[in-house]
């Protein structure tokens, strides 16, 4: 009779740690699926991740690891446009106009964007990351065409210098078969445009959220890109003119180091083609916040709207 009973207990512990496994295992298939996703770290001045991707829709985990703030561009240059071509044709006459605007001579610096190739306004500014602070990451969603494309950076130095002219440039080939992957579903939605700015659905409270940005159009700024969207997290020694005028790249004070007093930013999108929807997440903790557009005077174009999360 013991041996019966103790043979019992036996299979009940057998099948109880059977059970556990069987568990573990199911969540760590759950988890992993959930981590489906793009790795991109970026430690100092580059981009470290893979160099073909598949087509359709795919989520990129952007990690910075670095002291400085920096974002993903994802770039689609006409055909037959490499990186080498970039870097001989395009680089150096930004590099050459932003030396010019660091010095205050912004009819100089004109005229060096003026030796642009006259192919430059061919370029498609297809999604990307909104920007993100030191040893911050964030992840976001872009359905991307198959082809080369090239991922890139241009915050800058406190000297005026470009983050793509000190590395932080990469090609990623975009293959012709299919992620099968399909867009997540967002409980925060954007709308933005030249005409309205940035307007939103859904209520922001405290804790995680999926937000989805529909670019209804898109326009040719004074700065040379189009509107975007940057989650900035604002804290009581924050001032919105100097974070206004931090958003212009051809500002001399402009996307450089260091970024304005009380500031934290926490992604979003980079530059949509029109008609476009893009996606990315964010854990919110109660507080002061803010999307902007990297544009200048945003607020006058309704590219500025803060809110509060309680």
């Amino acid at each position: 009779m013991k041996l019966k009973i103790l043979t019992f207990l036996v299979a009940i512990v057998i099948i109880s740690c059977k059970s556990d496994k069987k568990e573990k295992e199911d969540y760590a298939t759950i988890n992993k699926e959930k981590k489906d996703y793009i790795e991109v770290v970026t430690n100092v001045m580059d981009f470290v991740t893979v160099d073909t991707i598949k087509s359709g829709w795919n989520t990129f985990k952007y990690i910075n690891k670095s002291n400085e703030p920096h974002f993903i561009l994802l770039d689609d240059y006409p055909e037959g446009k490499t990186l080498d071509t970039i870097k001989a044709r395009v680089m150096p006459a930004f590099d050459k106009g932003m030396a010019f605007i660091m010095e205050g001579d912004m009819d100089a610096a004109m005229g060096a964007f003026g030796e642009l190739p006259k192919w430059f306004p061919e370029v498609k500014f297809v999604g990307g990351t909104g920007l993100i602070s030191p040893k911050r990451e964030t992840i976001m969603t872009v359905n991307l065409e198959p082809g080369p494309h090239i991922m890139e950076c241009y915050v800058k130095m406190a000297n005026g210098m470009f983050h793509v002219s000190m590395g932080m440039v990469k090609e990623l080939f975009v293959l012709e078969e299919d992620s099968g992957n399909e867009p997540p579903e967002s409980d925060i939605n954007i709308t933005i445009s030249s005409t309205e700015g940035i307007t939103y659905t859904g209520e922001i409270l405290k804790g995680s959220h999926i937000i989805s940005v529909h670019y209804k159009d898109q326009s040719v700024y004074e700065n040379f890109v189009g509107h975007d969207v940057n989650l900035v997290k604002l804290d009581d020694t924050a001032n919105l003119e100097d974070l206004e005028a931090w958003m212009d790249w051809m500002n001399p004070k402009g996307l450089i180091t260091p970024t304005p007093t009380g500031v934290t930013f926490l992604g979003g999108v980079n530059n949509g083609l029109p008609g476009s929807m893009h996606y990315f997440e964010v854990d919110l903790d109660p507080g002061n916040y803010a999307f902007i557009s990297e544009v200048p005077k945003a607020s006058s174009k309704g590219l500025l709207k803060t809110f509060t999360v309680d």
